[in-house]
């Protein structure tokens, strides 16, 4: 199948998959789906570039694997968060500044992910289509460091989960852990993820591109939806217990 033939596809997909996340919007009125059908659509993408392609078989395997499990895991995780509790503060702000014609605003805004989806899910296409034998210093490197990722990430959640499930730290801010150490280490091992994948598909044609996908989810983080917007309301909720927390711990990097 031609590139152009596979990204289409994979549009297509996506695109379906945030039409049903904006459906579960409409229906529970919480727009914090997006987020749990974001990291599941690159889920079903890795998957689908590992059973549709015609690379290397174990590298295609190697692509359903870090690419399933780890938006697997996240997709879950989210999910669970977001049927249980309420609307994810971010999306309260959207709310306030979008103030009209909602639906729409959000429906153009899941469309807008879906598209970030399949841009961000290039290395794994790449690492796919790669029929050269499985096994470069790179691809070895990069799946050493999606473990640690990938376990980072498992442990800041289930640090974080576990603070706020103790009715006493109601209204505190958590430095337990990881928390301690950056303010926002899911965040830090996310990006490392997207590290790692991109040094997976370095050695496969057009590898380069791969490295978009760290960038662009650096940008994200550091600048858009990431760090600035959970900031925001974590200083409005929380005040000056937040403000000496910023004064004495990292943003991103656990230091």
């Amino acid at each position: 199948m031609q590139m152009g033939m596979v990204l289409l596809t994979a549009l297509a997909i996506a695109a379906s998959l945030m039409l049903v996340a904006w459906l579960m919007y409409r229906a529970t009125d919480k727009a914090s789906w997006v987020d749990a059908f974001w990291s599941g659509n690159l889920a079903v993408l890795a998957v689908w570039y590992a059973v549709s392609q015609d690379g290397d078989p174990a590298r295609r395997i190697l692509v359903a694997v870090v690419g399933g499990l780890w938006g697997a895991r996240l997709a879950v995780h989210i999910a669970v968060r977001v049927a249980r509790g309420a609307e994810d503060p971010r999306y309260l702000t959207l709310r306030a500044e979008w103030k009209t014609n909602l639906p729409l605003r959000f429906l153009r805004f899941f469309m807008v992910q879906g598209v970030v989806d399949v841009v961000l899910s290039v290395p794994f296409l790449l690492m796919a289509r790669d029929a050269s034998p499985f096994g470069r210093v790179t691809e070895l490197a990069g799946l050493a460091l999606w473990a640690v990722a990938l376990a980072g990430e498992s442990v800041a959640d289930a640090q974080l989960a576990r603070f706020k499930r103790d009715p006493a730290n109601r209204g505190a801010v958590c430095r337990t852990g990881l928390w301690g150490r950056s303010r926002h280490p899911n965040y830090f091992f996310e990006w490392l993820l997207w590290v790692a994948f991109a040094l997976m598909a370095t050695g496969t044609p057009w590898g380069w591109l791969s490295w978009s996908a760290p960038v662009l989810m650096l940008y994200f983080l550091l600048r858009v939806t990431g760090i600035p917007l959970t900031e925001k309301q974590a200083i409005a909720s929380k005040g000056d217990a937040y403000r000496a927390y910023q004064r004495e711990v990292s943003a991103f990097l656990p230091w």
